[in-house]
C-alpha cells in the first residue's frame, strides 16, 4: 500500500465524522468515532463513557492549534505519522510483514501499559478515567433535579452558606458567589447556563492535563497538592481584585514634649518651610 492509498483509506473516517462537510471536526462530531458503525461491538469492549473519555483526550492531542476543531490538515498529519511508523524500511510503501511487526509491538506496548496502570493504581495514583469519574460524581451531587445537567443555581451550592453565624471564618457570601459564577462560566463553554456532561468531561480533561506536570498520564498526591495550592492563589487574586481598595490611613502626629509649644502650621497655599513674602 502506497502513502497516498493509506492516506485515502485512513481519512474515510474523517469524511464520515464530518457530517456538515466543513472540513473540520468539532468535539461532538469526533466523539462519534467510538460509536457504531465506526467502532463495532466486540467482546470485552470498554464502557462507552470510558471510550469517549479516551476520544476527548485524543481530540485534545489532534487539535494542535488549540482552536477547538480538528481540521483536515491536523488529521492528515497524524495519518502521515502513522504511515511512517508502519513503513520501517522507508520506501514509501507498507508491506504485510511491516504491518505484522508494528501490530505485535503495539500489542506488547498495550499489555505493558495495562500492567503499569495497575501498578500505579496500587500506589494511589489517579488515571484520567478515574479523575473524570470523580468529577462526574461531584456533579451528580449538585444535580438536585436529576436532569443530567447542573444549572447555575445548583452550582451556587459550592458558594456555601449565606452570611451569618453558619458562615463564620468564611469570605462574605457575595464574594464566594462571584467566585463560583466565574468558575461556572469557565466550564459553560456553550453559554447556555447549564453544565452538561460533555462540558464537565471536557473541563475534567483540561484539568487533568494541567495537573499532570510530568506528563506520565497519572496524578500523584504531590501533583494534587500543587494544583490545590495554585487554585488557592488564583482565588486569592480574584478576591483582591473584587474587594474595594482600602483608603490610606492618616499617620498620627508625633508626640510633643511636655510643655513645648506646637509647631506653627503654614498658611493655606504656602509651601511648608517658606516664610510668607518670599514666594
Amino acid at each position: 500500500m502506497t502513502r497516498a492509498e493509506f492516506l485515502k483509506y485512513r481519512m474515510k473516517s474523517f469524511e464520515q465524522l464530518d457530517v456538515n462537510k466543513d472540513g473540520k471536526l468539532t468535539v461532538e462530531e469526533f466523539l462519534k468515532v467510538v460509536e457504531p458503525p465506526l467502532s463495532p461491538d466486540v467482546p470485552n469492549k470498554p464502557p462507552l463513557e470510558e471510550l469517549r473519555s479516551r476520544a476527548r483526550t485524543e481530540f485534545q492531542n489532534l487539535d494542535t492549534n488549540r482552536d477547538g476543531f480538528v481540521e483536515r490538515a491536523e488529521a492528515e498529519a497524524l495519518v502521515h505519522a502513522e504511515f511512517n511508523q508502519y513503513d520501517t524500511d522507508r520506501d514509501n510503501k507498507i508491506t504485510e510483514p511491516e504491518v505484522r511487526l508494528i501490530v505485535q509491538r503495539s500489542l506488547q506496548r498495550e499489555a505493558g501499559e495495562r500492567q503499569q496502570i495497575e501498578a500505579r493504581r496500587r500506589q494511589g495514583m489517579v488515571t484520567l478515567n478515574e479523575f473524570i469519574d470523580m468529577q462526574m460524581r461531584n456533579a451528580d451531587q449538585l444535580d438536585k433535579n436529576n436532569d443530567g445537567k447542573v444549572s447555575q443555581q445548583e452550582y451556587l451550592a459550592l458558594a456555601g452558606p449565606a452570611d451569618g453565624p453558619q458562615a463564620k471564618n468564611l469570605l462574605p457570601f457575595d464574594l464566594r458567589k462571584q467566585i463560583a459564577l466565574r468558575k461556572f462560566a469557565e466550564i459553560d463553554t456553550n453559554k447556555d447556563a447549564q453544565l452538561d456532561r460533555v462540558e464537565l468531561t471536557a473541563y475534567a480533561v483540561k484539568q487533568f492535563l494541567e495537573m499532570d506536570l510530568n506528563k506520565d498520564r497519572f496524578l500523584s498526591e504531590e501533583e494534587f497538592k500543587k494544583a490545590q495550592d495554585a487554585e488557592s492563589k488564583k482565588i486569592q487574586a480574584q478576591v483582591q481584585a473584587m474587594q474595594p481598595a482600602t483608603p490610606p490611613q492618616p499617620r498620627p502626629a508625633p508626640a510633643q514634649p511636655r510643655g513645648a509649644q506646637p509647631a506653627p502650621q503654614p498658611a493655606p497655599g504656602l509651601a511648608p518651610g517658606l516664610p510668607q513674602g518670599t514666594r
